[in-house]
């Protein structure tokens, strides 16, 4: 057997297969890495044509009128805007939560303390692919690009760390 080769025995069989580290470093790739991977698609795919402010305000203003018919149409988009701003901040917490647990790759019953590096990683992951996907938009007619966009996504990202930071202090007290 080679160095980093696994055994593993099937029950019904019991002959040993082993596993390369190839393999085993595929599979832990694929159980770190694949949520945020589809996370990344899920964010792609709001920046496209149908997720646009214009579409959006469809379905969410005549709502809101349906809701609250005095209500003003200033009122009204203003709301809408704060609702897709607080999507944005949603989006990026739980894309900054599944990096962070790529990069840090939390075992199971295996207490370790906070390390701020890897949430500075996904911190950056999140600055990086947002500004990204904020360039993506320049090229969607019915988008627009906005610096202020990436620092929302940013700031959700971070807000998203942090909850998962308070969370495991709140976990140690108990």
């Amino acid at each position: 057997m080679g160095r980093g080769d696994r055994v593993i025995f099937l029950i019904a069989a019991r002959r040993p297969i082993r596993l390369s580290s190839a393999v085993l470093k595929f599979k832990s790739f694929f159980k770190y890495w694949l949520l945020p991977l589809l996370w990344m698609l899920v964010i792609f795919s709001a920046s496209s044509d149908a997720r646009s402010y214009e579409h959006s305000s469809r379905l969410f203003e005549p709502l809101l009128h349906w809701l609250f018919p005095q209500m003003s149409q200033v009122h009204v988009e203003a709301i809408h805007h704060v609702f897709r701003k607080c999507g944005h901040l949603t989006e990026y917490a739980i894309f900054a939560a599944l990096l962070w647990r790529a990069v840090y790759r939390p075992a199971r019953n295996q207490p370790r303390p906070w390390s701020w590096q890897p949430a500075r990683t996904a911190l950056l992951i999140v600055a990086l692919y947002s500004a990204s996907d904020e360039f993506h938009q320049l090229f969607v007619p019915t988008r627009t690009a906005l610096v202020s966009d990436v620092f929302i996504d940013t700031t959700g990202g971070a807000i998203g760390l942090l909850v998962i930071w308070g969370l495991g202090r709140w976990r140690k007290r108990w």
